[in-house]
């Protein structure tokens, strides 16, 4: 199974941005080591959405899992972030290791 992450920011028109990682062979615990960066102009509106897609032998994706969270409720470091199926229901013993680093402008 091959996978990629599609990570971005919903919320004032000038904050709307999606990237997407690479995509990589899951190994049950997959690691992608890539630093996206998300410069904001109002965060206090900002949703942080991650989304898991699997992708098939034709190259086409499917959603496996996704996760919706506040920048303003997000702390430094390393956190385990849960996923959702489509209907929003919790995925029981499945997170996603994520590191979130926070910088203001003069840094």
């Amino acid at each position: 199974m091959r996978i990629s992450l599609q990570i971005g920011i919903g919320g004032a028109p000038a904050d709307n941005i999606m990237n997407r990682t690479k995509v990589i062979e899951d190994e049950w615990k997959p690691v992608w080591n890539e630093r996206l960066e998300f410069p904001l102009r109002v965060p206090e509106l900002a949703i942080l959405r991650i989304e898991v897609l699997e992708y098939d032998s034709s190259g086409k994706h499917d959603f496996a899992g996704q996760t919706c969270l506040p920048v303003s409720e997000l702390r430094s470091g390393i956190r385990a972030v849960p996923l959702h199926n489509r209907k929003g229901d919790r995925y029981k013993n499945v997170r996603l290791l994520m590191g979130f680093e926070f910088l203001s402008e003069t840094q």
